[in-house]
């Protein structure tokens, strides 16, 4: 994983790397923001599945990488007050230079990728096929993904196209 040891400053106050948030069955590093529609649209699901994948023994962090002076939005303290407002049970970490963000190539938020206990890409890309309507989803790529990799099964579709807004790489 890029970067895997590059600590960010998480909700809580404390700093955590995407290493130390890993767990024995893999990673997943969440790309996402407070700001973007597809972020909102997706949320509720996107955390359900992240306090899930951490119960199955799936480290979760969600990443801001977005720069706070283009969306103020997603300035840390309004970070802090997405968080414990939808319950996440997974950090929420400020990448301060956007240098994670690039070190991955993500360019949207959300936009998702999932490791292996092996540090190995598995899945990258959105959530499920549809933003806006939960009860119309029909292919839910992220959690058969989660669930091909705990079963040791190959995953469906290792890359979907990430959609969303682009990230504000901070510095740009």
């Amino acid at each position: 994983m890029l970067m895997k040891d590059t600590e960010m400053k998480n909700v809580d106050g404390t700093m955590v790397s995407i290493q130390s948030a890993a767990k024995e069955k893999g990673t997943l590093v969440i790309f996402s923001c407070n700001h973007c529609p597809y972020v909102i649209a997706w949320e509720d699901r996107l955390v359900a599945m992240g306090n899930e994948a951490l119960e199955k023994g799936i480290g979760t962090i969600a990443i801001n990488s977005n720069d706070p002076n283009r969306q103020s939005e997603d300035s840390f303290e309004a970070m802090k007050t997405r968080a414990a407002a939808k319950g996440m049970k997974f950090p929420y970490v400020v990448d301060e230079t956007s240098a994670v963000a690039r070190a991955y190539g993500a360019s949207k938020t959300p936009e998702v990728y999932l490791f292996d206990a092996g540090g190995k890409l598995v899945y990258h890309g959105a959530i499920d096929d549809n933003a806006e309507d939960a009860a119309a989803v029909k292919t839910p790529y992220l959690r058969q993904a989660i669930d091909a990799m705990l079963a040791g099964q190959p995953i469906p579709m290792a890359e979907t196209k990430a959609l969303g807004c682009s990230i504000k790489f901070r510095g740009a």
